[in-house]
């Protein structure tokens, strides 16, 4: 369940101002350093970890959002800031590769990995617990063993139509991704969001609970979303799917505003 996928963000004119290519799981500011110097640097992974019981598991679009959502607050969180406990490993994260895996756990592989420190976000069904960045090599034994494959949710209803007072995760309709990658692929674009916006905007939508929505773009909807100048997740191609965009991330009415058009960042 890992996202083998690089970002890009807005400019200007009609095409995404370049993020820098990474290898498997990441998402890259252009800017942020040169692509050498953050291979150079101690590569880092934000795992999340899915509760995926086999009698009663959760609907796809609702493990997609928690997802989403469990990126976000552990940015948001006072413990990832500042002096907190967890600001050295997510600085240290965002300075290489920004890397996530997801992975799944059942019954007391499940209890062992919710005692571990992390925050665990619900949704509807869903339950997404994601922990502070640990170096690639270092991944606890609770979560190492977990799986990283093979994971398949459905939709046992039709997903509502988007709530377009928060931002949407609009998903390639031309792709068939697993759930495990595709809850990747959101947070990537969740944290694209996130990084576009002033601390007040943030405040607003954190205090709020991140609403947000995920949702498949219809075919001409899709080709609109990618010239628009909305931050944009593009996959590398190392898993699943061939290299190209995957997620389009479209500003709420009310929180999280993200104008298709801007300046581009230099």
């Amino acid at each position: 369940m890992s996202s083998d996928d690089t970002a890009q963000s807005p400019s200007g004119d009609t095409s995404p101002s370049p993020f820098h290519e990474g290898p498997a799981g990441s998402a890259d500011p252009a800017g942020s350093a040169r692509p050498a110097d953050r291979d150079a640097a101690p590569q880092y992974v934000l795992p999340l970890v899915l509760h995926l019981e086999k009698t009663d598991p959760p609907a796809r679009t609702d493990a997609l959002r928690t997802a989403a959502r469990a990126v976000l607050t552990i940015l948001a969180d006072e413990r990832s800031t500042g002096e907190g406990e967890w600001a050295r490993a997510m600085r240290d994260w965002e300075d290489a590769r920004i890397r996530k895996v997801v992975r799944r756990a059942r019954g007391a592989e499940w209890r062992k990995a919710a005692a571990l420190p992390g925050i665990t976000v619900t949704g509807g069904s869903a339950e997404v617990r994601v922990y502070p960045p640990i170096p690639l090599d270092g991944w606890p034994k609770e979560l190492a063993k977990l799986q990283v494959s093979g994971t398949d949710l459905d939709d046992p209803e039709p997903p509502a139509a988007p709530d377009r007072e928060g931002p949407v995760l609009w998903l390639n309709p031309e792709l068939e991704m697993s759930a495990g990658k595709t809850m990747a692929q959101v947070g990537h674009g969740a944290q694209l969001a996130w990084w576009e916006l002033s601390d007040t905007e943030r405040k607003a939508w954190r205090e709020a609970g991140f609403p947000l929505s995920v949702a498949t773009a219809t075919p001409d909807r899709w080709r609109e979303l990618i010239t628009s100048g909305l931050p944009v997740v593009r996959d590398a191609g190392f898993t699943e799917i061939a290299p190209g965009p995957t997620v389009v991330t479209e500003g709420g009415e009310r929180f999280c505003p993200l104008p298709g058009v801007r300046t581009a960042r230099r």
